[in-house]
């Protein structure tokens, strides 16, 4: 869903990456505006994807990344086994758990990239097919990759939310503006 962006201050690049990133996890937290637990955990389609999953896959996703960056160990790290379980609400989770668990998780990334000394700093990518041997990545590039990524997930909550009850971006965007709902 569009939404505008407000400019940042003349030369405030960290605050224009910051704003980007925030506006996609506003897609992703306006897709549950108004939902139970159950609602957040349905499977509306053939996918496997629950907004309450993507909620919490973001989530971890942003601290995964903020981890690296910080080159610290990731407190939530997954293994192949419990991958799955990273797409899911599981027993004893709520969505205002996970929604509260991403809430502190980008207040740390925006407070770390506003205090790193450059946006050209690196840091190491973890050894994987998919990188290259030896990479390492700037912060400027992992803030445009967490819009790529929440990007990316933020239009699957949007299908998720339109089959689960037919609300669209459109009329979440209202909702959270405190306009009446369409429907």
């Amino acid at each position: 869903m569009v939404t505008h962006v407000s400019a940042e201050a003349r030369g405030d690049e960290r605050g224009a990456l910051i704003a980007f990133v925030e506006a996609q996890r506003g897609g992703i937290r306006r897709s549950v505006i108004g939902l139970t637990d159950e609602q957040a955990n349905a499977r509306p389609s053939a996918s496997e994807l629950t907004l309450g999953g993507l909620v919490k896959h973001v989530a971890e996703t942003e601290l995964n990344w903020l981890r690296m960056a910080q080159q610290k160990p990731n407190e939530r790290a997954r293994t192949q086994e419990t991958w799955g379980d990273s797409f899911r609400l599981v027993e004893g989770e709520t969505l205002a758990g996970a929604l509260a668990f991403w809430a502190e998780v980008a207040r740390e990334t925006d407070a770390f990239i506003r205090g790193v000394p450059s946006l050209d700093d690196t840091f190491p990518l973890p050894e994987a097919p998919w990188f290259p041997k030896d990479g390492a990545v700037s912060m400027r590039w992992l803030m445009l990759h967490l819009v790529e990524e929440i990007g990316r997930h933020a239009g699957h909550a949007d299908i998720v939310r339109e089959s689960l009850d037919g609300k669209t971006a459109f009329e979440l965007v209202a909702l959270e503006q405190g306009y009446p709902s369409q429907s």
